[in-house]
């Protein structure tokens, strides 16, 4: 028995090495992304930034970070024009929102706190 344990421990070892070398090429099949594509995970990520950013330049008072209460990411279409919308909601004050634009292929096309 102890023999053959001694060869099964280095080829198991070496299967496990196999397999945790073949994972990650292995677990990235399925949908293709490019880098033209701009969710609105994305699309949220940069208007995080940017309006933690306002707050932190005094652009946006603190109210904005203390009385956030939503967050809405939308998409519309104006004319031939298409935009990504995210909305920073908050409960108390007014403004009551801040909107921040991105072009389908993700650049920031501006904010106001009117949504127009």
């Amino acid at each position: 028995m102890k023999k053959r344990l001694y060869i099964l421990t280095p080829l198991f070892a070496w299967i496990l090495i196999g397999l945790l070398l073949a994972s990650p090429v292995l677990g990235h099949g399925g949908k293709q992304h490019s880098d033209n594509d701009f969710t609105k995970l994305r699309a949220l990520q940069q208007a995080t930034k940017l309006y933690n950013k306002l707050i932190t330049d005094g652009k946006l008072g603190e109210g904005w970070e203390v009385d956030l209460r939503q967050v809405e990411i939308t998409e519309r279409k104006t004319g031939d024009k298409q935009e990504t919308v995210v909305k920073f909601l908050r409960s108390v004050g007014s403004p009551e929102a801040v909107y921040f634009f991105f072009t389908p292929d993700g650049k920031y096309a501006g904010s106001n706190t009117t949504g127009k």
